[in-house]
C-alpha cells in the first residue's frame, strides 16, 4: 500500500463546524446518560441534589471546554491531548497518554461500548444474547473500515447516529414533559425503595462528592474531538467553536433527560431503575416507547464507538510521527488521507481484549487515569499561555475566568481521581502498574529516536 508521512496542519481539512459539533456531542453522549442517573439519585436520595449534581457536572463540562477549546485554538494539531502535553511537560507524560490510550482507555473503551450497543442491537432483533460478541466483532470491524475509507464517511456515519441518539433523546424529554403522568402506565418490575436523604451540611457535601463521580464521568469526552483537528476546516476557529457548541448541547440534553426521568419514575424509582430510560419510555408510550428508546441507545452506542474510533487513532498517529512509536501509524494513506496503519492496529487490540473478555477488567484498573490526563492537560494551560505571551494579541479564543475556572476543572480532576482511589485502591494500584510498564517502553522508542538522528554538525 503506497503511503505517505503526515503533511502540515490542515492537510485534511475537511469538516465544519456542524461535523466538528457532532463529534463533540457524540464523543460525550455514549451509555453513560442512560445509566448513571440511578446511581446519582442513589447516593444524594432528593430531585432537587440529583439535579444539582447534574448541574455542577455540566458546569465543570462547559469550563472543561472553554480550556479544550483555548488549547485548540493554541495547538490545532492531530494529536489533541498529546499534543498540549508534549509541548508543555515534555514528550515522556505525552507517551504515557498515547500508550493509556492504545493499550487500555481507548481500545478498552472500544470493546467495551461495542458490547454494550451489541447486546442491545441483538435484543432489538430478537436474538439469542449468545450473539451479542459476533455483532460487537462486526461493529469493530466495519467501523474502523469506515474511518479508514476517509474522515468524511466516517464522520458522516457518526453524524447520522448522533442526529438519531439526540431524536430518540428529544422524544423522551417532551413525552415526558408534555404528558401527564397522572395517565402513565405503572412499570411492576421496578421495586422502589424508600430513601434516606444526607442529614446535615456535611453528609450533604460527601454524598454530592460521590454522586459527582458517575456524572462527570458521563460528561468526559469532549477532549476527543481536538485530537482531529487538522481534519477541521480553519481548525484554529472551528475547533473551538465546536467544543462549546457540542458541551452546551450536552449539558442542556442531560439536564433535561434527567427532568424527564425524575417527573416519570420519581426520585425513589429512578434509584431504583436498572434503565430508567427504557422505564421512562414505558410510562407513557407504553412498549413502544421502550423499543423506541433501545433504537436510541444502539445508535447512541455505535456512534460513539465510531467516534473514538475516528479520533484516538489521530494520537498514535502523532507519537509515531515524533518517532516515538512504530514508524508505520504515522503514515496516511495517499487518497483516503487516514492513518490506515494507526486504525488498523487499535481495531486489532480492541479485538484482542474483546475476544479474551479482560476490557472491563481493565477499564477499572486505569478508569482514573482518564481524569489524571484531563487535570495535567489542563495545567498545560498556564505553561501554553506563558510560552505564547510573546506572540502578537492574544488567542483566538480565550478561556473565561482563567485562571480561577482552569483551577476549579483541575480540582474537579483531582477529586475524581481521589475518589477512584477510595472506592477501588486495589484497581488503582494495578492502574498504576500498568502505566508505569509505559515508561521502560517510551525510553525504548526514545533511545531509537535519539540513535537516527544524525549527528550534530559544527
Amino acid at each position: 500500500m503506497d503511503i505517505h508521512a503526515p503533511q502540515p496542519v490542515g492537510y485534511a481539512a475537511r469538516l465544519g463546524l456542524f461535523s466538528g459539533t457532532m463529534l463533540v456531542v457524540g464523543g460525550i453522549i455514549g451509555s453513560g446518560i442512560f445509566l448513571s442517573p440511578s446511581v446519582v439519585a442513589q447516593r444524594v436520595g432528593t430531585a432537587p441534589l440529583t439535579l444539582a449534581a447534574w448541574g455542577i457536572g455540566a458546569v465543570v463540562a462547559i469550563i472543561g471546554g472553554f480550556v479544550y477549546a483555548e488549547l485548540g485554538a493554541r495547538r490545532p494539531q492531530a494529536g489533541g491531548t498529546y499534543v498540549y502535553l508534549r509541548e508543555a511537560f515534555g514528550t515522556l507524560p505525552a507517551f504515557l497518554y498515547g500508550w493509556a490510550l492504545f493499550l487500555i482507555m481507548a481500545t478498552g473503551a472500544i470493546a467495551a461500548v461495542a458490547m454494550t450497543g451489541a447486546s442491545y442491537l441483538a435484543t432489538l432483533l430478537g436474538w439469542s444474547p449468545e450473539h451479542a460478541r459476533a455483532i460487537a466483532i462486526a461493529l469493530i470491524v466495519v467501523l474502523t473500515l469506515l474511518n479508514v475509507l476517509g474522515v468524511n464517511i466516517g464522520a458522516t456515519t457518526g453524524n447520522v447516529l448522533t442526529v438519531l441518539k439526540l431524536s430518540a433523546i428529544a422524544i423522551l424529554v417532551v413525552a415526558a414533559l408534555i404528558m401527564s403522568p397522572a395517565n402513565a402506565l405503572p412499570i411492576p418490575t421496578i421495586a422502589a425503595a424508600p430513601l434516606v436523604p444526607p442529614q446535615g451540611i456535611t453528609a450533604t457535601v460527601v454524598a454530592m462528592g460521590a454522586a459527582l463521580v458517575p456524572v462527570l464521568f458521563s460528561f468526559g469526552g469532549w477532549q476527543q474531538t481536538n485530537a482531529v483537528a487538522e481534519e477541521l476546516r480553519d481548525p484554529a476557529r472551528t475547533l473551538p467553536r465546536a467544543l462549546i457548541l457540542g458541551v452546551l448541547i450536552v449539558a442542556a440534553t442531560y439536564l433535561l433527560v434527567n427532568v424527564a426521568y425524575l417527573r416519570a419514575l420519581g426520585v425513589e424509582g429512578l434509584a431504583a431503575s436498572t434503565a430508567p430510560a427504557a422505564d421512562t419510555m414505558f410510562v407513557y408510550l407504553g412498549p413502544a416507547g421502550r423499543t423506541l428508546i433501545t433504537c436510541g441507545i444502539v445508535a447512541s452506542t455505535i456512534g460513539f464507538l465510531g467516534m473514538v474510533i475516528l479520533m484516538s487513532a489521530r494520537v498514535y498517529q502523532a507519537m509515531a510521527a515524533d518517532g516515538l512509536f512504530f514508524q508505520s501509524m504515522a503514515a496516511l494513506h495517499p487518497v483516503t488521507r487516514t492513518p490506515v496503519v494507526a486504525l488498523v492496529a487499535q481495531g486489532a487490540v480492541a479485538l484482542v481484549l474483546l475476544l479474551t473478555g479482560t476490557y472491563g477488567q481493565l477499564l477499572d484498573y486505569v478508569v482514573f487515569a482518564d481524569w489524571i490526563f484531563f487535570g495535567a492537560t489542563a495545567a498545560t494551560l498556564f505553561v501554553l499561555r506563558r510560552r505564547d505571551a510573546h506572540r502578537d494579541g492574544p488567542a483566538l479564543v480565550q478561556a473565561p475566568g482563567h485562571p480561577v475556572t482552569t483551577l476549579i476543572f483541575i480540582a474537579a480532576a483531582v477529586y475524581v481521581v481521589i475518589g477512584s482511589i477510595i472506592s477501588n485502591p486495589g484497581n488503582a494500584a494495578r492502574g498504576a502498574g500498568l502505566l508505569a510498564l509505559g515508561v521502560p517502553v517510551y525510553l525504548y522508542w526514545n533511545g531509537r529516536r535519539a540513535a537516527s538522528r544524525p549527528p550534530a554538525t559544527l
